[in-house]
């Protein structure tokens, strides 16, 4: 038995969104949109290693060649099956524990993924996470499970969606999979503000936020960001008419 359970981020993340095409490549204040969300991981100070898990496809080589200028490691798998990508690059990084992160997230909060990976260890849940409960802004979402839980789960279903999806099948099962459900304090909670790279206006709104915090306050936190934004509601209307898809 290990002394310690390493805990590893992993990052999905590929060049062919079909609403914003390239998107972890979009930069500001000079850097990638990937490159300020690995700064975000790399401030956790619970996660042990990163990993990008990116796909087979030829175009997500840049993302390869980003991970490498970025110091992290990099997974290639399924383009469809998410969860085993997930399973494959949480392995190939030796994980005991998964921190899961989308890549179209390059704003969250470090301090929260930390609050995140410390309620799964004070607690015996198979899943901790604050996405289920619509709280904090889109943006902010954070998973965390043994990545034996998520093999676990993976051969319980061969529906596809399940598989698109990667912690669907966990979410829908508390019966089997005991669960916490982070809730933002009162001072955060903005379900309804989308601070998720989805699509052009979207990145438009984090462009702002991100050029606007440099280089003082580069890793700004989600109530930094909340209180710029409602004080300045016209930065709020560059992104308000998105439709947001499910989460992952």
């Amino acid at each position: 038995m290990k002394m310690k359970m390493k805990i590893v981020s992993t990052i999905e993340a590929r060049m062919t969104s079909s609403r914003l095409p390239g998107k972890p490549l979009l930069e500001a204040a000079g850097r990638p949109m990937l490159g300020h969300l690995v700064d975000r991981l790399k401030a956790v100070p619970s996660i042990d290693e990163i990993v990008l898990a990116t796909t087979v496809n030829a175009a997500d080589q840049p993302l390869v060649d980003l991970a490498a200028d970025l110091g992290i490691s990099a997974f290639r798998g399924s383009e469809d099956d998410v969860l085993l990508r997930v399973i494959e690059a949480a392995r190939s990084a030796n994980a005991d524990i998964v921190v899961e992160i989308t890549g179209d997230c390059p704003v969250i909060d470090p301090e929260i993924i930390e609050q995140a990976i410390l309620t799964f260890k004070a607690h015996k849940v198979a899943y901790v996470s604050n996405a289920v409960v619509r709280c904090y802004p889109d943006g902010m979402d954070v998973q965390v499970f043994a990545l034996d839980t998520l093999v676990r789960s993976a051969a319980m279903t061969d529906d596809p969606f399940d598989h698109e999806h990667v912690t669907l099948h966990i979410r829908n099962n508390p019966e089997i999979f005991s669960q916490i459900h982070m809730i933002a304090p009162p001072e955060q909670n903005w379900p309804e503000l989308g601070l998720t790279l989805d699509e052009r206006s979207d990145y438009l709104l984090l462009k702002h936020l991100v050029e606007h915090f440099q280089p003082s306050n580069p890793l700004f936190s989600c109530l930094d960001a909340v209180r710029y934004l409602r004080a300045h509601p016209e930065v709020i209307d560059l992104n308000k008419d998105v439709v947001r898809k499910g989460n992952t």
